[in-house]
């Protein structure tokens, strides 16, 4: 049972006024925390006390060291070279620059692990292409929105990072490892459908395949998808914690922006760095934020009783799967990504875990539920950022996506009953 029932009620309900008022979710976690707190009579300390606790984590700096490194490097023109990649690979296929921007989100994943940054880079540059090219507007728009996605799934993510936080005692390394297949398989099914559509609609094909021109092309982007492997192999090796080795992809980013690609300066670096900051000072506010939350929901039981109530409405594990699936694609629709790992991982965690599902699967599996959130209405943040770029409606756009939704899904179903698509690399390079 609930140890405070109203305490649950008045913290929910604060929140979601708060939100409903249009109050930054951060902000909005923070004040229904510290309202609960006096109401059930902790000091109003406590709540801060858990929110420095929070964001006092070693393993938590990694994360704006990604988000600068990925900054630098999206800056430093590797987004060009990896979309000129893509073509030289893909371009012979019927509809080509659909499935350039699907292996383009998917190379540049590694790069940004972010559904926005992804959309507003290669959207940026390939939805007006593909208008150009006699692609209608809105399909333009639905395959980079939904490619976008992968970008959360290709290592090195920060999200993957937060996860860890969250959970307690799961491998950072295994993490990356374990969303490079269910990045490949969202990014196969995307572009079986894309290839469908576009011979129904006759799209055109780019260019012959040349092999020289594909060679030359994957030279360009090597140093830029150098700083990936760095990390990887890395962590994965054990050269570096997830923390150095998200450093030294800063530094390395930096040298390769300045000295390699030489498309920025010295005196672009105060830009880059100001807008990355910008970035991490939400997501180290959000952690804090959540940290007390989190803190409040475990304090007053509400992992154990969701799972006692989830439990009970049906012996079924695949439909139990299926009703979690549901709640957090829900739950990606109205709130923001990170609050939503740092919230619900310690409270469907131990439900899943009970089900014999391994945390790296459910990594996988929250991280896609919640990126198909951001790509659908009323709150989605990559959809939004899709219809300023394209000038196409939300509406439109929305009816423009139901195909795409449920291509998604059968990938989301595939990662939910197949393990291994999440547990082989891991377990194949690291051991079980």
């Amino acid at each position: 049972m609930l140890t405070n029932p109203n305490a649950v009620w008045i913290l929910l309900g604060v929140f979601f006024a708060m939100v409903a008022l249009g109050v930054h979710i951060a902000y909005s976690v923070l004040f229904a925390s510290i309202v609960t707190a006096v109401h059930i009579g902790l000091p109003a300390a406590t709540v801060i006390q858990n929110l420095v606790k929070g964001i006092n984590i070693y393993s938590l700096m990694a994360v704006p060291f990604f988000i600068l490194a990925g900054e630098i490097m999206m800056q430093g023109g590797i987004t060009d070279r990896l979309i000129r990649l893509s073509q030289a690979l893909v371009g012979w296929i019927q509809g080509s620059l659909a499935q350039v921007n699907i292996v383009a989100c998917l190379l540049f994943g590694s790069i940004s692990g972010s559904s926005a940054a992804g959309t507003s880079a290669i959207g940026g540059m390939m939805i007006p292409r593909m208008r150009k090219d006699g692609y209608d507007a809105d399909f333009a728009t639905s395959v980079t929105m939904s490619s976008s996605v992968e970008c959360m799934l290709i290592p090195p993510s920060h999200n993957m990072v937060l996860f860890a936080l969250a959970a307690g005692n799961v491998s950072i390394a295994r993490l990356f490892l374990g969303g490079i297949v269910p990045g490949l398989v969202l990014a196969l099914v995307l572009g079986l459908y894309s290839y469908y559509v576009s011979r129904k609609r006759n799209y055109p094909k780019t260019a012959s395949f040349d092999a020289r021109l594909a060679f030359s092309c994957a030279r360009e982007s090597l140093p830029g998808l150098a700083a990936v492997l760095i990390v990887v192999v890395g962590v994965i090796g054990g050269f570096f914690t997830a923390t150095e080795a998200a450093a030294v992809s800063v530094f390395y980013a930096i040298l390769v922006g300045l000295f390699v690609y030489r498309e920025i300066r010295f005196r672009d670096l105060y830009g880059i760095f100001a807008k990355a900051l910008k970035t991490i000072s939400i997501v180290l506010i959000l952690t804090g934020s959540s940290a007390c939350f989190s803190w409040l929901i475990a304090y007053l039981n509400v992992p154990a009783y969701v799972s006692r109530i989830m439990l009970s409405l049906t012996e079924s594990r695949a439909v139990l799967l299926l009703l979690i699936n549901l709640l957090l694609i829900f739950c990606g629709m109205i709130m923001d990504m990170a609050a939503l790992i740092l919230i619900t991982t310690p409270i469907l965690l131990p439900i899943v875990t009970n089900l014999g599902m391994d945390p790296i699967q459910f990594c996988q599996l929250l991280i896609i539920n919640l990126g198909m959130g951001l790509i659908t209405p009323p709150v989605g943040g990559t959809l939004f950022i899709g219809s300023a770029i394209s000038g196409i409606g939300v509406e439109k756009l929305t009816r423009s996506m139901l195909p795409f939704y449920c291509i998604m899904t059968v990938a989301l179903l595939l990662i939910t009953f197949i393990p291994e698509l999440s547990l082989f690399l891991p377990n194949a390079l690291m051991g079980r």
